[in-house]
């Protein structure tokens, strides 16, 4: 019976090892962590995820489904996907520190 506990416990324990380093292993298109965005909008090098989340909603309203920060040719940019009220899904790229929108348009 001791065994049978002891290589559940092991097994549940194993279990949660391998979740725990999924959940922490950067994606290889996760573009830049949460943490890394939350410092650089601390030190002011981007606008906050409210503050994007208002002005990409200025550009096209609807329901904001993800946002994603990525440093491309040297300046990072937030793009979002949002989900119009005629059901279309569209992606916008805007400027992470001023918001500015430079590219829109439908998803497939």
């Amino acid at each position: 019976m001791f065994w049978t506990q002891r290589r559940a416990w092991m097994g549940w324990f194993a279990l949660l090892v391998l979740l725990v380093t999924l959940f922490f292993l950067p994606r290889a298109d996760s573009g830049e962590s949460p943490v890394n965005a939350g410092r650089l909008s601390a030190k002011g090098e981007i606008l906050s995820l409210e503050k994007i989340s208002q002005k990409a909603k200025s550009y096209k309203a609807g329901e904001i489904l993800e946002v994603e920060l990525e440093k491309k040719h040297g300046r990072y940019v937030y793009e979002i996907d949002i989900l119009d009220a005629g059901s279309q899904v569209w992606e916008l790229k805007l400027d992470a520190k001023t918001g500015q929108l430079l590219k829109m348009e439908q998803d497939d």
